[in-house]
């Protein structure tokens, strides 16, 4: 990690670089702090008989920073596995509950899929064998005991909790990538998965009260555990709903998606474009130059900001924007393209071109109606036909 000052984004304090990757930890990493040393230094107290209450909190808090180390070489472990496969990883960040690393993409085969997913709890593991090995060779009962106990318990535990076979945990990754590779269909990997998530999520839940109520968990403990199965539930839940969206990932073709749009002069009137584009029952208004070039679109939201009254003394190119590669599409891009391409450059609506021309437009609006699951999938609309290519009613009468 390097030396440079920490920062803060909305992520956390950023406190290093790893092979070019911002390390992050988040503010509620403060609270697992606090709460581990305090409650930790009963356990330490009953484990180091005599020793100072300075050198117990030391040992407790010692006990967290152990955690944040072992889930940071965690998260490391599938952050290397990632580049290793060409996906660039935006961030590592370190949490309460746990950590995260954020790549830029998913993997494109199961098999990378896999390898990234058990990657951080082979690592937890491999420190879980030295830690009990370091166990086995020092005494209980002194510093160096309980610092290997400490290694071997929140490696171990890492390792197994996230090798659990439900999303968002390590476990369920793979699973998912299993699933994938058996049946070819990612998105519906992503939803069996997450069902065994919220299976998950729910028996940590009651063996956490369970455990309360048996006495062997104490008050904050339960608590703990509790918001663990409320975060594993959550993240299951967007599983199953990022699968549900996946299985009309196919649904999103420009071509079908796109509706009609409606040429200007940039010195048309606002209201005068408007009325145009009803007339036609168009979705959009391109502004044309003088040659009949497109060289802007009208920004949807721009224009409904503008009150009635003034709309007629307004020209449409005020609110437009530059036809560039923020708020246009080629005419073929389909499927994934297409939500890689809103996510890059997000936009109220896009200009759809083949060669120089705008064939169409697509709102956001629409292609969030397309994966919706509640609506039937969208018909192709009319759009305007490729310089020279004949319409719909011309073939008609061919």
């Amino acid at each position: 990690m390097d030396d440079n000052a920490s920062t803060v984004t909305r992520s956390g304090f950023r406190i290093g670089r790893v092979r070019g990757i911002p390390v992050m930890i988040s503010p509620s990493w403060l609270i697992l702090a606090v709460l581990i040393t305090v409650v930790y230094s009963d356990v330490v107290r009953a484990l180091l008989p005599g020793y100072s209450d300075a050198i117990v909190y030391l040992v407790s808090f010692g006990f967290v920073v152990t955690l944040c180390g072992s889930v940071f070489l965690h998260e490391l472990g599938h952050a290397l596995v990632s580049l290793h496969y060409g996906i660039p990883v935006r961030r590592i960040t370190l949490e309460m509950l746990g950590g995260h690393t954020e790549m830029s993409t998913e993997a494109d085969r199961p098999k990378v899929e896999a390898l990234i997913a058990l990657a951080g709890p082979a690592v937890s593991a491999v420190l879980g064998v030295i830690g009990i090995g370091a166990l086995a060779l020092t005494e209980p009962g002194t510093l160096p005991g309980q610092f290997a106990f400490q290694i071997a318990v929140c490696n171990v535990l890492v390792a197994i909790y996230n090798a659990l076979p439900g999303l968002p945990l390590d476990g369920g990754r793979a699973l998912r990538a299993g699933v994938w590779a058996v049946t070819g269909d990612r998105h519906a990997a992503s939803r069996i998965a997450g069902w065994t998530g919220r299976v998950v999520a729910a028996a940590t839940g009651l063996l956490g009260v369970t455990l309360f109520y048996l006495g062997w968990l104490s008050l904050i403990g339960v608590i703990f555990t509790v918001l663990i199965a409320g975060v594993l539930w959550v993240g299951a839940t967007r599983s199953i709903q990022l699968g549900q969206l996946g299985s009309r990932f196919h649904l999103l073709d420009t071509a079908s998606l796109m509706r009609p749009v409606v040429e200007v002069p940039g010195d048309t009137p606002l209201a005068e474009a408007l009325r145009r584009m009803k007339e036609d029952d168009a979705g959009g208004v391109v502004v044309v130059d003088a040659s009949g070039n497109p060289v802007s679109l009208l920004h949807s939201e721009a224009a409904e900001a503008v009150p009635a009254g003034r709309r007629p003394w307004i020209p449409v190119a005020d609110v437009s924007r530059a036809i560039d590669e923020r708020n246009s599409w080629p005419l073929g891009l389909r499927g994934e393209d297409v939500i890689a391409a809103m996510r890059e450059h997000p936009s109220t609506e896009y200009a759809v071109l083949s060669g120089p021309s705008v064939r169409g437009v697509v709102r956001m609006a629409d292609v969030a109606d397309a994966l919706d699951p509640r609506l039937p999938a969208p018909a192709p609309r009319r759009a305007r036909p490729a310089d020279g290519a004949p319409t719909d009613d011309q073939k008609d009468t061919d």
